[in-house]
């Protein structure tokens, strides 16, 4: 809808389609340029941060994965990790293992959801998925059959696949025997001739020219691709080289949060800049560390090589930063999370215990995983195992910034090409939004309100 005067535009999206949560969009076009460009996210927020305050400290696991009913691996994940940073303690061997097999069936389910029921019709001029099916049926099933493999691993390992009940700080309720895990394996497998056909049928698909200008911001872990662990590490959008990384524990001396007037979700900010979270920068930081046989597949769909601080010659401006391939990286993601399930599943051992023991503590412990939409930071302060203090910042809230800014880019670069009408100006907006895959509920978060006492009358 637009509002058009002498030299003004206003294109408002009420509500936007094929993303998880509520949102609208507002852009302001004055003298043919962009001036406005907002992101207005109205969910009601959560106060998942104000009522985890008073609770025991074992209680976040299960409460903070009612967050998104999508991505709770990476909600309970990031609360151990904090929690059991606050304790003392490090989750290491077969319990550490099993916790990337759960996230593995989380990254594989979520980003194939995303890859083929919400984003792929925008790439094959469909309006949504029922659409897409009449002419792309194959597609459609092989995207289902690779979301019902991260759901077995989810329900296996997680006791169900939404709002997994079977994880707990130092471990699990109960880990599997190897005969339990055994039947994955070959369904992993035709897992694997799935991913790999994704891989292969999103490489078709036509990418209009555009480039991210922000800094990519990864966990990093070293020897492997970062999913379930790791420090934060930026690298900046001049394209300096290698990332920068610091101490989880000091994240919030980096990520700031401010409160805006359109918006439930606080918007991040970077060491005072805008930032970007997710596929492009986990590839960016962490892609050289892919197995062979991911980055044999980014070769092929046409990514080129990431840089690398190891050994070999690999230039920084070889850095993907164009948000329409984002759907490339994470095919790809999926084909290394399916090939690292197989990994994991075939060198099982039991371990001897389900979990190792957390004794409360009074501290303060940091936890990030990455999450399939970007890095998830959790906090909490405990008083001998009583929550004080909590804070979240989910992906979603830390990419608004670097999605309003692709908006503005993007739609100033129709104008600049010719006249756009409303209708072409909503479809490349909600294409642009559905790049980042934003996960709007989660992002919904903790307001501050100042409530002014009543006036005295009489």
């Amino acid at each position: 809808m637009t509002e058009p005067t002498a030299a003004s535009r206003v294109l408002r999206i009420p509500a936007l389609t094929r993303v998880e949560g509520e949102a609208a969009l507002h852009l302001r076009i004055t003298d043919g340029t962009v001036t406005e460009s907002r992101l207005s996210i109205y969910e009601p927020p959560r106060f998942f941060e104000a009522f985890l305050r008073g609770r025991a400290y074992t209680e976040p696991v299960d409460i903070t994965s009612r967050i998104c009913g999508i991505c709770p691996v990476a909600y309970q994940l990031s609360a151990c990790r904090a929690i059991e940073d606050a304790c003392g303690l490090v989750v290491d061997g077969q319990l550490a293992a099993l916790r990337r097999l759960l996230y593995c069936g989380e990254w594989i389910e979520s980003q194939t959801l995303h890859i083929h029921l919400l984003h792929a019709p925008d790439f094959l001029g469909h309006d949504d998925l029922i659409d897409m099916a009449r002419t792309h049926r194959e597609h459609v099933e092989r995207g289902l059959r690779l979301k019902q493999t991260g759901n077995a691993i989810m329900e296996l390992l997680g006791g169900r696949a939404i709002h997994p009940i079977n994880v707990r700080l130092g471990g699990f309720h109960r880990t599997p025997t190897r005969s339990e895990l055994r039947p994955l394996t070959e369904r992993l497998r035709i897992a694997l001739e799935d991913a790999w056909d994704t891989v292969r049928w999103v490489a078709g698909f036509d990418f209009p020219d555009a480039e991210c200008d922000a800094d990519l911001l990864a966990l990093a872990e070293p020897g492997t691709y970062a999913i379930e662990s790791g420090v934060p590490s930026v690298l900046p959008a001049d394209r300096t080289f290698p990332p920068r990384s610091f101490p989880v524990g000091e994240f919030r001396d980096h990520v700031t949060e401010e409160q805006v007037s359109y918006s439930t979700a606080l918007h991040s900010r970077l060491d005072g800049r805008r930032h970007l979270t997710g596929a492009l920068a986990r590839y960016a930081v962490n892609g050289h560390l892919l197995s062979p046989l991911a980055l044999q597949a980014a070769r092929e769909a046409g990514l080129s090589d990431p840089p690398s601080t190891g050994t070999h010659d690999s230039k920084p401006g070889k850095v993907c930063r164009n948000p329409y391939q984002s759907i490339l990286v994470r095919a790809v993601e999926v084909l290394y999370a399916v090939e690292e399930a197989i990994r994991i599943i075939d060198t099982y051992e039991p371990p001897p215990r389900p979990n190792v023991e957390v004794p409360p503590r009074s501290g303060v412990g940091h936890g990030a995983t990455e999450a399939p939409r970007g890095l998830l930071y959790h906090r909490y302060a405990l008083d001998n195992g009583r929550i004080t203090e909590a804070c979240l910042l989910p992906p979603t809230a830390q990419n608004q910034g670097a999605i309003e800014e692709d908006l503005r880019v993007l739609v100033q670069a129709a104008l600049t090409r010719g006249p756009a009408s409303d209708a072409d100006l909503t479809r490349l907006c909600e294409r642009a939004i559905r790049n980042h895959d934003p996960c709007i509920s989660c992002s919904a978060h903790f307001l501050d309100l100042d409530i002014s006492p009543d006036p005295v009358v009489g």
